[in-house]
């Protein structure tokens, strides 16, 4: 084969008809860049709002991602479905029921994100088109780490992602808080980077390749008999967990969590409440898709390696839980607060997954029985995330409301807010109570379905009940940190001379109130069994691609 026939066989490939036509949504978001950047070029934003640019990409992306969605699993009627599993730019990257839900996942936070800026007035007019920019660069590399088929596009779109975060940490120029917290994020980011990129490097020396379909059965192949005795299975190991760290740093697990509760600080709220959700979903897909290229093959050395490798990832998720609540008790930044909130969900989300990677190295094997009770931790994980995406992003909206009434972001100073502003306070108190995950609200349904996936694993590794009993400690320890927010605005007195807070119905009362209706929805509604049915379609056509 000569670079002629290559060449022309990349670029059919990258047609418009072929991949071009399927990467729609990341292209509109492209595009919208390029059209920031000529609008502070030519002075336009002086007139023309630099925030309608990324807020009519982000929705007309969203609607292309939507019809999508629903044409892959045959909801639209006359339509054919294009198959349930194809792959973009000569395999770099997959075409899967996974990818469409991440990418209305992303692009419907993304639109509300931008919403939120726009009302809250963060950021200003003059940087807008900066703050756009980086925010729609991170929203495509985090829809390239979701729909990753490649070990180097999983690099990519992890560095993709973090690079314009470090800048919008440190956006708040002239705060030191906000420079000093993005210079923390900017070195661990570094660190973490160059460990995983030396993993993926073990990884692509050992099988010949970086393609992670293949991976399972050329590792299946390598292994020798000695199980962790051989030192091709210790390498294997090792490769894994370095890149493991990479992904680790992105969704705050501990111990790699460090930059969080910094970050969250020294960034504006509105930038917290996006690195708190749009993050978390996207490298948790990227985990399991990584995850699953593990598994499969014939070795037994593999199964072995795998069991040990989930049952290692419940114990560092009870372990970050763990941290995260307990570190939550002593803080006085509502911001940080929810740091260390955020970084305890991570471990319950990572339970979930500990548990798919168990139920799919059992002593039967990938048989059928295993792949349903695999689908149904991930169908417990993906609701999880679209819950999290309300309950988050309305916490951190009202937090952006009051900072700009009150000028305070500390708890204290929270004091008979929700008397005074009852809205923000109702609002505060639904989203909270189901960041607890006490019922009738959708947090109660999504760390169910986590739960429940610990008791199936626990059936193959008594580990996992052990893990399931310190996430149901977890989550009635943090009752009582999430509590003191509401004492503090219910319960407490407006201090004489304090400012007033005076925030309207429209537009941000509104705002709020729509985003944190989906948690009754989500928690007691018939709109439950459509979510879940919607995530067990995604957990299913995944799970089966599994040999």
């Amino acid at each position: 084969m000569n670079f002629e026939s290559i060449l022309t066989g990349v670029m059919n490939d990258a047609s418009w008809g072929r991949s071009l036509g399927l990467f729609a949504p990341e292209l509109i978001l492209c595009v919208s860049i390029v059209a920031l950047l000529l609008l502070r070029l030519v002075n336009a934003d002086r007139w023309l709002p630099s925030y309608l640019i990324p807020l009519f990409a982000s929705l007309t992306a969203l609607g292309i991602a939507v019809y999508s969605f629903f044409q892959m699993h045959g909801a639209i009627e006359g339509i054919p479905t294009p198959g349930t599993t194809q792959t973009m730019f000569t395999g770099l990257l997959a075409y899967d029921s996974l990818t469409l839900f991440l990418r209305v996942f992303l692009l419907g936070f993304l639109a509300l994100v931008v919403t939120l800026t726009m009302l809250s007035g963060i950021p200003d007019a003059e940087d807008g088109p900066d703050f756009y920019t980086l925010l729609l660069g991170s929203t495509i590399g985090m829809m390239l780490m979701s729909s990753a088929n490649h070990l180097l596009i999983l690099f990519l779109g992890i560095e993709m992602t973090s690079v314009p975060s470090y800048a919008m940490v440190g956006f708040l120029k002239g705060r030191r808080v906000s420079s000093e917290a993005a210079f923390k994020y900017v070195v661990y980011g570094a660190g973490a980077a160059g460990v995983m990129l030396y993993g993926i490097s073990l990884l692509g020396g050992l099988t010949g390749t970086l393609e992670m379909p293949v991976l399972a059965s050329r590792l299946s192949a390598l292994l020798g008999p000695g199980g962790m005795n051989d030192p091709t299975s210790r390498t294997v190991a090792l490769a894994a967990m370095m890149v493991l760290v990479g992904l680790a740093f992105k969704l705050s697990v501990f111990p790699f969590h460090f930059w969080c509760p910094d970050a969250f600080e020294g960034a504006a709220a509105e930038v917290g409440g996006y690195l708190s959700v749009a993050s978390k979903g996207a490298a948790f897909a990227l985990l399991v898709r990584f995850l699953l290229a593990f598994t499969g093959g014939t070795s037994v050395d593999l199964t072995s390696l795998n069991l040990a490798l989930g049952v290692g990832l419940g114990v560092v998720a009870a372990a970050t839980a763990t941290f995260g609540n307990l570190a939550a008790y002593s803080q006085t930044n509502v911001k940080r607060l929810l740091a260390y909130s955020t970084i305890a969900h991570a471990g319950y989300m990572l339970m979930g997954v500990a548990a798919m990677v168990v139920l799919l190295n059992g002593p039967g094997g990938v048989d059928a029985a295993a792949k349903g009770e695999a689908a149904t931790c991930i169908e417990g994980l993906l609701y999880y995330l679209a819950v999290y995406l309300f309950m988050n992003l309305g916490a951190f909206a009202i937090v952006a409301f009051i900072r700009n009434e009150i000028y305070s972001e500390e708890i204290s100073d929270y004091a008979g807010l929700g008397r005074q502003v009852p809205l923000l306070g109702a609002c505060m108190m639904i989203c909270l109570f189901s960041l607890i995950g006490l019922p009738p609200f959708g947090g109660f349904v999504g760390k169910f379905m986590i739960f429940a996936s610990l008791f199936q694993a626990g059936k193959i590794h008594m580990a996992m009940w052990v893990i399931l009993v310190i996430g149901t400690l977890n989550t009635i320890f943090s009752l009582f940190y999430y509590l003191r927010v509401l004492k503090v605005m219910f319960l407490e007195s407006r201090p004489e001379g304090a400012r007033r807070a005076r925030v309207s119905f429209m537009p941000s009362g509104a705002f709020v109130l729509l985003v944190t209706l989906p948690l009754l929805l989500l928690g007691a509604s018939p709109l439950v069994n459509s979510m879940s049915d919607a995530a067990t379609r995604v957990a299913s056509m995944l799970v089966a691609a599994v040999r």
